[in-house]
This record gives structure tokens, C-alpha cells and sequence, in this order.
């Protein structure tokens, strides 16, 4: 465990010997979902990586505090910056799915500068369009007990269900991010691999997102949003990225 900025503690999986690469996970889902049980960490691994993957604050066997005050804007960007700080990275690369794409490019914002960056599941809307995307999970959050099969809603709720979220800790967090805008991207030198399925438009255009990065590509997996971290292509592509 490790103590982010505030005292929240947060759990830091760490796999293999080498160049560090920080992975941060999508939201509801955690490091062992995300990364470790579809084998993309332990490719990593072998190709000379160590891997380090935090749960998200309100994520996994990190805390989860019902306290808004332990959600200020930009929390998840100041853990990540927390878990750099703790564990020394001075040369790392830094990899996010879904909403830990959209916490790397907080934390480059903000100041973080990772050799390589990788945003998968992501695209431009779910930056600069990230209120709507919010206010969907939001609205899943308040109707829990409501949703039925059919409903837009019911995909969320069921992967709520599956991984024991904790709802009011899930809910404070959602309300204390923002939108991103565009002009910031100007922030993102590094070289950049946007990693999408060919099925995943829920966070937007990736492609557009690749457009609107100085120093970016795209690359294409597989799958939807919920498939693709299944794929090991995602892996694959990601040690391809940072072996170069």
C-alpha cells in the first residue's frame, strides 16, 4: 500500500524486473481485471518490464472514503503522481484503459512526463465530452436497484454488481471530474500510441483523438470496450510501443 497526497491508501500491484510502466485501469474495474488476468502484464514482463499497476482510489483494495472532500478536482491524477513520487520513477512509461486514459492525461497536464504514453479506450469526446460520459454512470449509480435487461444502463450496472463497487465512493468520484479541453493536449509531447478496439466508440473517436495529440498514432484492437482488454492484442501492442 502506498499514501497518496491526503493519507488514502492505495494498493500497488507490481509484477517483474526492468523499465518501469505505471498501467492505470478503467473505471468499476481494477489492476487484476484489467491487466493481469488476460495476460497483458505478464507479457510486459517477459519482453523486461516491470509493471506497476495501482487500484484506483474507490477502486479495488484501495480505500474507498465516503468523504467528498477526499474527491478534489483532478484526484486520480494527484494519486498517480503520489505513486511516481513513492516509488521513485524518474523514467517510466505510463499506460491507462478507459478512465485510466483519461487520468494519464490529467497527470501530463499537470506536470507527470512518462517517456511513452499509452491512452487505450479512449477517444476525443471521452475527454472533452467527459460531463455526459459521467453523468451516464451517475444516473446507473442512482437507478441500481431499477435497471433491467434492455435498459442503456444495464451493462454498467451489471459490471457494478460483479465487481462489488462501492457505489457512494464510485459516486463521489464521478462527480469530481471534469471535462478536459482540447487546448491542453498541447501538453501531450511524448510519443503517444491511442490503443482502441474496432468496436469501441464509447468514449468517442479515437482516431480523432490521435489528430488533436502533437506527438500520436492509433492503433487498432479487436473488440468492444468491454472485449477488447480481453484481446491479447492489447497486450501485444503494448509491448510492441514501449520495446521501441
Amino acid at each position: 500500500m502506498i499514501a497518496s497526497f491526503d493519507g488514502t491508501s492505495l494498493a500497488v500491484h507490481r509484477m517483474g524486473k526492468g523499465r518501469p510502466v505505471l498501467m492505470l485501469h478503467g473505471l468499476f474495474s481494477n489492476a487484476e481485471i484489467n491487466w493481469i488476468k488476460f495476460g497483458h502484464a505478464q507479457k510486459l514482463v517477459d519482453a523486461g518490464f516491470e509493471v506497476i499497476m495501482p487500484d484506483l482510489r474507490a477502486h479495488g483494495a484501495s480505500d474507498a472514503p465516503h468523504d467528498a472532500a477526499a474527491y478534489p478536482a483532478d484526484v486520480l491524477a494527484l494519486d498517480a503522481a503520489a505513486v511516481v513520487e513513492a516509488l521513485g520513477l524518474a523514467d517510466y512509461d505510463l499506460v491507462g484503459f478507459s478512465l485510466g486514459s483519461r487520468t494519464s492525461v490529467r497527470a501530463v497536464i499537470l506536470g507527470q512526463t512518462p517517456r511513452k504514453l499509452v491512452l487505450s479506450g479512449m477517444g476525443l469526446e471521452g475527454l472533452a465530452g467527459w460531463n455526459r460520459r459521467s453523468a451516464f454512470f451517475i444516473d446507473a449509480i442512482d437507478r441500481f436497484d431499477e435497471v433491467k435487461r434492455g435498459d442503456p444502463a444495464f451493462m454498467a450496472v451489471s459490471f457494478m454488481k460483479t465487481m462489488k463497487v462501492d457505489r457512494v465512493a464510485a459516486r463521489l468520484l464521478l462527480e469530481s471530474i471534469a471535462d478536459t479541453d482540447q487546448t491542453e493536449l498541447a501538453a501531450i509531447t511524448m510519443p503517444t500510441m491511442v490503443l482502441c478496439g474496432d468496436k469501441d466508440n464509447d468514449n468517442g473517436s479515437a482516431t480523432r483523438l490521435a489528430e488533436a495529440l502533437p506527438n500520436a498514432h492509433y492503433a487498432e484492437i479487436p473488440g468492444t470496450h468491454m472485449s477488447s482488454v480481453t484481446e491479447g492484442a492489447l497486450g501485444d501492442s503494448l509491448v510492441q510501443f514501449l520495446k521501441d
